[in-house]
């Protein structure tokens, strides 16, 4: 069964869907641990300067937007710890997951149109080629 399940968030109603899922299977088994992964990413993270002086706050803002999942978590008394790492989403998740022993990766579907999943890829489905896990990818 899985008892160490790994939760990529981004903040969105897609990973939290995801973090309903793992839940689900932390539920089922005694002991299960689940690690919330939250990628800073360096296209969106701006000037390093800045995040120097507004470290606190932007360390709020970022909580805050993961901050349901934790409180799932916590309702459902979920063992769980938060990792927010900079980098880009698709190599960091990969490389967190492949670094570690989870049994399973949780993330929800990124919510591209067709045309920029055509061209672009999606973080899951990019992941989904990186990583040596069970995925489960939830819409």
């Amino acid at each position: 069964m899985y008892r160490s399940i790994l939760i990529a968030a981004d903040g969105s109603e897609n990973s939290f869907r995801a973090a309903k899922e793992a839940v689900k299977l932390a539920s089922l088994v005694k002991g299960a641990e689940v690690t919330i992964i939250y990628v800073i990413d360096h296209n969106e993270a701006g000037n390093e300067e800045i995040h120097r002086h507004a470290s606190a706050e932007i360390e709020m803002f970022r909580q805050k937007k993961i901050l349901p999942i934790i409180e799932l978590l916590e309702k459902e008394m979920v063992f769980h710890k938060v990792e927010m790492i900079y980098g880009v989403p698709v190599h960091v998740i990969a490389e967190y997951a492949n670094d570690r022993n989870f049994d399973i990766l949780i993330m929800g579907k990124r919510g591209l149109n067709p045309m920029q999943e055509m061209v672009l890829g999606s973080v899951s489905r990019s992941v989904l080629n990186k990583v040596d896990m069970p995925v489960l990818i939830v819409k």
